[in-house]
């Protein structure tokens, strides 16, 4: 695909503007169903639970971005993709991210909405109803949580350097020695999962997460809002991520190749 020049600032802008308001209408949605115990769960092909509610919140989303952008193609979670083939623009929805969490009644869960230019991620939004978190970024404009701009930490004390990880079994079965070997790099050790342990990164809150068994949908905001707060984030390879991605490492300069070396030597 040729190369074309990026959206400006005043695109992103309104790109920004209408994820917030999809992640936000999708929270209401979210909401209403959070702690119902009729909520028609499903499991679906790959034993991962579906509730009505997540079918709701995609479709919020969609009717959303397609108001304003009905030429962009949509990867959605729960509806698949959509026929705008020829777009440059793709918009990648998990409409709640940790639906295992929901289901059993604890906030670990999100909104994730990410927009992506030939490939190239410019827009990320990740929402918390519980927590009441929302997260974004645009390509080239920062961080934010809140409302308040955030930034990684790269300075972290030794006696207080953070890793946590997340759906670790695919990751230590070939990994376990390499693994462990990197955990005693650190003070803390957690598990703080999903949106979350990303959110205290780019908020200079802890400094490495390493993650697998993930998909782009999970993470494609997440990596675009780390990134804007300074730090970075590839699979446990050290490459980019993309639309095939299935782990992550996610840190500060220092931490994230210090996590690469010690998995990869």
């Amino acid at each position: 695909m040729t190369s074309k020049p990026l959206p400006d600032h005043a695109f992103l802008q309104q790109a920004l503007a209408t994820a917030r308001a999809a992640a936000e209408a999708a929270e209401s949605v979210i909401r209403s169903h959070y702690l119902d115990q009729a909520l028609g769960t499903e499991v679906k092909a790959d034993q991962t639970p579906v509730t009505v509610a997540d079918k709701a919140a995609e479709q919020v989303i969609r009717d959303t971005i397609t108001g304003q952008f009905p030429e962009h193609g949509i990867y959605g979670e729960e509806f698949g993709r959509s026929d705008q083939a020829d777009s440059d623009f793709l918009w990648l929805i998990d409409p709640i991210d940790g639906t295992k969490s929901f289901v059993r009644g604890y906030p670990f869960f999100s909104t994730q909405i990410a927009l992506m230019y030939q490939q190239q991620l410019v827009v990320g939004v990740s929402n918390a109803p519980v927590f009441n978190e929302m997260a974004w970024a645009t390509l080239g404009g920062g961080a934010f949580l809140n409302g308040q701009a955030i930034l990684v930490d790269p300075d972290a004390a030794a006696h207080s350097r953070c890793v946590s990880t997340g759906n670790i079994q695919s990751l230590i079965q070939d990994n376990w020695q390499r693994f462990g070997a990197l955990l005693t790099k650190f003070s803390k050790i957690r598990g703080y999962g999903d949106f979350y342990h990303y959110h205290l990164l780019a908020s200079g809150k802890i400094d490495l997460v390493v993650e697998s068994d993930v998909n782009i949908l999970d993470i494609a905001a997440l990596t675009l809002i780390v990134q804007e707060a300074g730090g970075i984030m590839t699979d446990i390879q050290g490459k980019p991520i993309n639309l095939q991605t299935r782990s992550v490492m996610a840190g500060t300069q220092a931490t994230h190749a210090l996590g690469i070396h010690t998995l990869n030597e």
